[in-house]
């Protein structure tokens, strides 16, 4: 049986090798999203240097999150190969130590890694998030030049001025607050009767509240003004779960969304992904170690295998395939979203298990 001391040494040498991993990771996380984060929006007025740093800076900790499994894959292979390298784990084993006692200090350091993200990490990064597309919207809408994949879907209102079709390049706030947005206003038979672009629209009191404005009436009359007011019957509950994204939603409040967005008849699905993948990423954590275990465990007299090494690496890089894929079935309700977000730990948890049994118990 490992004792305690043997036990803390393995769990906080492999947190420290997680911790220093963890770095590296965020240093080249945030330099290469502020590079193509300034090459992007560099050209609009409002941008600056401190901006971009700004920015950039928010967005690391939800690239940090999605990281996390690799940086527990990279660091449990790169401890384990150290510790083989100065024989500690030939010595454990001649002592009596199996390969699961020794393994243990290693799940458990990767389950309690999952548990923080998930339970501290995970908010931090989302308020993170949110808050860096508020900062970006605030100078995005200066121009319609911006390249932007993050199309949001347009909504439908009818109110007593009518019927207005809602369309955006970007949104910020949980949907609240639209960029480079357009209103399209219709009469009884669908035929526009005006449309309104605005730099700015910010759903309040029941209205939409748009800036600078550039007015477009049916006769071909163009006009411009500083603000103007749309009413409006949606509720921002209702806007926030058409409009956000899952990941500027905190673990803790994810629950709630999913209950809001059934209310109003929509699905939920990237929300439901987006908690159920969170629930099972400290058994995903503990996977990954045991899969980093198979590749890393071979004596130094035996040699480190490369192609064993490059196999634990591409395994890993296989699961994340996987992982997204069955995500992005489960977001679409093609696939529950419950066995999505468990199917790649399963798989995961019984190649490495099996491994194991296979090369410690024969």
């Amino acid at each position: 049986m490992i004792g305690w001391t043997l036990f803390r040494y393995f769990f906080l040498r492999f947190l420290i090798m997680t911790v220093q991993f963890f770095v590296g990771v965020a240093v080249i996380c945030y330099l290469a999203d502020f590079t193509e984060f300034s090459r992007r929006v560099s050209s609009l007025p409002n941008y600056t240097i401190a901006t971009g740093l700004l920015v950039s800076a928010l967005h690391v900790p939800l690239i940090l999150q999605t990281a996390i499994p690799f940086i527990i894959l990279f660091s449990a292979m790169a401890t384990l190969m150290m510790l083989n390298r100065k024989h500690e784990l030939v010595i454990a084993r001649s002592a009596g130590v199996s390969a699961w006692q020794f393994l243990l200090p290693f799940c458990l350091a990767s389950f309690l890694i999952g548990l923080v993200t998930i339970m501290i990490f995970n908010p931090a990064a989302a308020h993170a998030l949110a808050k860096a597309e508020l900062i970006e919207a605030s100078f995005r809408g200066d121009t319609g030049l911006v390249e932007t994949n993050d199309r949001i879907p347009w909504l439908r209102q009818q109110t007593s001025e009518g019927t207005t079709v809602i369309g955006a390049e970007k949104s910020a706030n949980r949907g609240l607050l639209l960029a480079n947005a357009t209103f399209i206003r219709l009469d009884d038979s669908d035929s526009i009767t005006m449309r309104l672009d605005a730099k700015q629209a910010v759903l309040a009191n029941g209205a939409w509240h748009l800036t600078d404005v550039t007015k477009l009436t049916s006769d071909g009359q163009r006009s411009t003004q500083p603000t103007a007011t749309v009413k409006s019957g949606l509720k921002p509950e209702f806007i926030q779960e058409r409009l956000a994204q899952p990941e500027t939603i905190p673990f803790f409040e994810l629950g709630r969304a999913i209950r809001i967005a059934h209310s109003f008849g929509l699905k939920a699905g990237g929300f439901a992904m987006q908690y159920n993948s969170l629930i099972a990423l400290p058994f995903l954590l503990v996977a990954m170690t045991l899969i980093a275990a198979t590749v890393s465990m071979r004596f130094v007299r035996m040699g480190q295998s490369i192609p064993m090494i490059l196999g634990g690496i591409l395994a890993g890089f296989l699961l994340y395939v996987v992982s997204v894929l069955v995500k992005a079935f489960g977001s679409a309700d093609i696939v529950p979203p419950p066995v999505a977000a468990w199917f790649p730990v399963v798989v995961a948890m019984f190649f490495g298990v099996s491994f194991l049994l296979h090369k410690e118990d024969g």
